[in-house]
């Protein structure tokens, strides 16, 4: 897995040695936590650590709460600083969650987390959408920036588009930890003057912003589509200027196909202000 340039923010050594030490330091005591009335032994063989493990897990991927909150900060700021007309949420009973309108456009996004898992898969493209993007909220200061981007784009997202004849016009990579302690973010260490204050306690660096195709590539006669530029996805750009960022915070992401006997291969191919900083090898599509 390459993935070396694709994400400027990486997983800090003292980020993982203090999530690492906790972790440590938890499991150690875990068995004198809560009046569960059960010696150290019987605590151990009873499967309880890791059953409310489990649950924490499956509480923290669920909740929607802190992403919406980030999510509808940036875009109640946008909207009154009147880079945007309006935004709506859309996620109950919708395939996507949130319209925005931006000069008489209709720009469509879908919230996903760290981009690692099989949800980054699951959105449908609306009829009505001028543009549609996807915007990564990784909630989990222990996951890996750089890992989580290359699955969710080239293992995960370069074959749904291909297989499944999806487009989708660019990614977000920007949430509530971005910036903090628990993930720091290289755009900030030569100046703090590119973080902005969006209210709720939020004061944001730079989003990473990606670029896909134009279209959806297809073996016969689309093979290698062009990529869209900036200006030309209008809800990108909107972020592009009102949160200070350069040419460096974007990417464009190329993907071609080709036939291999009796099935496609893909190759993700990544461009950073001009420059090819990385690419997969040609992979399998597998369905």
């Amino acid at each position: 897995m390459p993935a070396k340039e694709i994400i400027p923010c990486v997983l800090s050594d003292e980020t993982r040695r203090l999530i690492d030490a906790y972790a440590e330091a938890l499991k150690n005591q875990a068995h004198r936590i809560g009046d569960h009335g059960l010696s150290e032994e019987e605590f151990w063989a009873s499967g309880l650590f890791r059953g409310a493990i489990e649950r924490l897990r499956g509480q923290q991927a669920a909740s929607m709460a802190q992403k919406r909150k980030f999510i509808e900060s940036v875009l109640e700021y946008l909207k009154q600083n009147k880079r945007i007309e309006s935004w709506k949420f859309r996620g109950t009973g919708e395939r996507h969650d949130y319209e925005v309108h931006i000069n008489g456009r209709i720009c469509v996004f879908e919230a996903k987390g760290c981009l690692d898992g099989n949800n980054t898969n699951i959105f449908e493209r609306p009829e009505n959408a001028y543009e549609f993007i996807l915007w990564s909220l990784c909630q989990n200061p222990g996951a890996d920036p750089r890992h989580n981007a290359w699955s969710g784009i080239h293992t995960r997202l370069s074959a749904e588009i291909v297989h499944n004849k999806k487009r989708v016009d660019g990614l977000i990579i920007w949430d509530m930890l971005c910036g903090t302690k628990g993930r720091t973010c290289p755009k900030l260490s030569q100046s703090r003057a590119r973080v902005t204050n969006i209210g709720s306690g939020f004061h944001v660096p730079p989003p990473c912003l990606y670029l896909f195709p134009r279209t959806v590539p297809e073996v016969r006669n689309n093979s290698h589509p062009k990529v869209w530029k900036i200006e030309e996805v209008t809800f990108l750009k909107v972020l592009y200027d009102t949160f200070s960022c350069q040419p460096d915070d974007v990417v464009e992401v190329s993907i071609e196909v080709r036939q291999n006997v009796n099935y496609i291969e893909r190759r993700t191919i990544f461009t950073r202000n001009g420059k090819q900083v990385d690419s997969s090898d040609w992979t399998k599509i597998k369905r």
